[in-house]
């Protein structure tokens, strides 16, 4: 028996009949006389052979059924129906994303949105999105300059020219992107401009609330849907209490018209007009004498060259909040991830992902 086969009772008898394979018998049965030659066993399939990888006890067909279906479900379903380990079917699914995800390819990336995210007991990572292709570019644990910084050197090395970044009206992001990026224009999100306007009108109700006596606090209480809520989506039976509340007073009336008003600002024609718009707003919440008003139009100043920027790059983080949302409701069905690399893969991978996420 050949000594090459080591100490493995499988390997030997694998050598000693590959070995043996091409010594022909001088008569097969059925045939007279005839031979047939048999090539023997290559050396280099004996550790592994075309059928799967070194070193596993699966099949390359296996592993690729096994890939297709965590595309389409969630692990545990994936190894239920493939009836393999639930630690196979992860070992499967996170090699595929090294491979494809393992270095990103940033190339013709032209517009980014930056965000957080908070993910239970890990805590704050910063996302990057390329807001043409939806892919996650970069997952940086932290937030702020601390959470990009590893993305910024790939930046420079794939050498790409950037045209905007959208992002909320974050100071940290904002410093670090005008760091890292002179002279690339920053769009505040819209969405989250209207998202602190509606905040400020909230908490002048509750001031108002806690103010109010009588009929007038009855007519208050109840009305925060009805004020949050655009005129244009409410049902015709809501509009009634909500005129009752508006009339009865005069603040809260102020700072419900000049909520509806806001968002006509991204409706101007031009970017003078834009600029002519925001700068007659912040004026007349100014003159209300509303303390949750005045803090506004102050929050549109401190930021107004982000604001009229999306009038030349008209992005936002529309779609970053989407990936927020599907983030969040893939964390919860895998009951959270113990491996971190291979939540950030999964990140990585999330628009490739064609199963529903639903909560």
């Amino acid at each position: 028996m050949p000594e090459d086969g080591g100490g493995d009772p499988q390997r030997l008898a694998l050598s000693f009949f590959a070995d043996r394979a091409d010594r022909p018998p001088s008569c097969l049965f059925g045939h007279r006389g005839g031979t047939l030659s048999v090539p023997p066993l290559r050396w280099d399939f004996r550790d592994s052979p075309p059928f799967a990888r070194a070193q596993v006890r699966y099949t390359r067909k296996l592993e690729k059924f096994v890939d297709r279906l965590s595309r389409l479900m969630t692990l545990r379903d994936a190894a239920q129906l493939a009836g393999v380990a639930w630690d196979t079917a992860k070992e499967v699914a996170k090699r595929r994303l090294r491979r494809d995800y393992g270095r990103i390819d940033l190339r013709g990336v032209r517009y980014l949105s930056i965000d957080e995210i908070h993910v239970g007991k890990r805590g704050y990572y910063t996302l990057v999105l390329d807001l043409e292709s939806g892919r996650i570019l970069w997952v940086g644990a932290g937030r702020g300059k601390a959470g990009l910084q590893g993305f910024w050197r790939r930046l420079r090395r794939s050498q790409v020219r950037i045209r905007a970044v959208a992002m909320d009206m974050s100071g940290a992001y904002c410093a670090a992107v005008t760091e890292a990026l002179p002279g690339v224009p920053i769009v505040f999100d819209r969405f989250h401009i209207i998202q602190v306007m509606n905040q400020r009108l909230d908490d002048l109700r509750r001031e108002l609330v806690r103010e109010a006596e009588g009929p007038l606090k009855l007519a208050i209480k109840g009305t925060r849907y009805l004020l949050l809520t655009r005129v244009d989506h409410l049902d015709p039976d809501q509009l009634p209490k909500l005129e009752r509340a508006l009339k009865l007073n005069e603040p809260l009336s102020q700072g419900w018209y000049l909520k509806e008003e806001l968002s006509f600002l991204w409706e101007q024609s031009s970017y003078e007009a834009m600029n002519r718009f925001l700068g007659q707003w912040c004026e007349q919440a100014n003159q209300t004498g509303v303390r949750q008003l005045h803090k506004m139009a102050k929050t549109l100043q401190v930021h107004r060259r982000g604001i009229l920027n999306w009038w030349r790059h008209p992005i936002n983080n529309g779609r970053m909040e989407g990936t927020n949302n599907k983030i969040k409701t893939l964390n919860r069905q895998a009951y959270g991830y113990r491996d971190e690399d291979y939540f950030i893969l999964k990140l990585l991978g999330l628009h490739e992902s064609r199963y529903t996420l639903s909560g």
